[in-house]
């Protein structure tokens, strides 16, 4: 990389620096209505070191680098799209962000990916010639990259809620059904298991309780946590729970069932992963301890027909 093109890339991101600037200069000095009316109506004991978006520690930063992520999140998400799928798949995690909050996630997941190789191949330039042309479309492909590596980490993070909310719910429905054995009502064992228990399934039974003490009915927060969980088992639970609710059927029978079936359908998931692997190690066996178990057995052969040949 020669040094005409370091000028021009440390010029560049000089201009950028300075366009930021500009752009929060007009902001600051063009108060919008919010900022003008919430010294009044938020919160006394909150402090003033709140912004109105509620960012204290990156405060700066948002100031600053805000607007542009912003727009660059709006930009992602009509180039990617999927909205929906990404809202559900945030609903099914937990997850406390905004669709617009994971796409500037995703931006900032780009960006880091495009700087990081941009400081790469700027290094390696130092040592050697890099083609300005492929070290513009790795930085890009890089960024690409982030953003997609941020879209399939939300994804593995649903996978790893869904597996917490298998393996919790067994224990769990078996503490729900001694709860009721002992004369509890269902939303009162739901408080009192949630209230007693951690883990990602109790935080669902928070949230199905905290439901029912606003006033909905508890069929209509079960509905929701089969639509919110995603996960088989659960859905059946919260079916056959709202169903025995309504009709009056014993629910001690019905949760220990419950249990009796997820338990069951774990040992049938260890059996069938242990089949799957077990064609997986045959892979060390036949490419690493036969090459070798062969090369023992006929090396001494080789030496002693090459040591009696004239």
């Amino acid at each position: 990389m020669t040094a005409t093109m370091i000028g021009a890339v440390l010029a560049a991101g000089v201009a950028l620096g300075l366009l930021e600037l500009w752009h929060v200069g007009r902001l600051r000095r063009r108060p919008s209505l919010v900022s003008r009316i919430s010294p009044y109506v938020s919160d006394p004991g909150a402090g003033s070191a709140a912004t109105p978006d509620g960012v204290r520690p990156w405060a700066a930063g948002h100031a600053v680098f805000g607007p542009s992520l912003r727009r660059a999140a709006g930009v992602v998400e009509r180039v990617v799209g999927g909205s929906a799928s990404v809202r559900r798949r945030l609903r099914r995690c937990a997850s406390e962000q905004s669709v617009e909050e994971f796409r500037t996630s995703q931006v900032i997941w780009g960006v880091t990916s495009f700087g990081a190789v941009a400081v790469l191949l700027t290094t390696w330039g130092l040592l050697s010639d890099v083609s300005p042309l492929a070290g513009l479309v790795l930085c890009a492909v890089a960024g690409v990259s982030g953003v997609l590596a941020r879209d399939l980490a939300l994804t593995q993070a649903v996978q790893r809620h869904e597996e917490r909310l298998t393996r919790e719910f067994p224990t769990l429905a078996d503490l729900l059904a001694l709860a009721v054995a002992a004369g509890e009502g269902p939303v009162s064992a739901l408080e009192r298991v949630a209230d007693v228990s951690n883990g990602a399934m109790s935080a669902e039974l928070r949230t199905v309780v905290g439901d029912v003490r606003t006033g909905r009915p508890l069929t209509v927060a079960l509905d929701d946590l089969s639509a919110r969980t995603g996960v088989a088992a659960v859905a059946r639970f919260a079916e056959a729970l709202a169903v025995a609710v309504d009709r009056g059927t014993p629910l001690v029978e019905v949760l220990h069932a419950q249990a009796a079936d997820v338990r069951e359908a774990g040992r049938r998931e260890l059996v069938e992963s242990g089949a799957r692997r077990e064609v997986l190690m045959l892979v060390p066996v036949v490419f690493l301890v036969l090459p070798v178990t062969v090369l023992f057995a006929f090396y001494p052969g080789l030496v002693g027909l090459s040591l009696t040949s004239p």
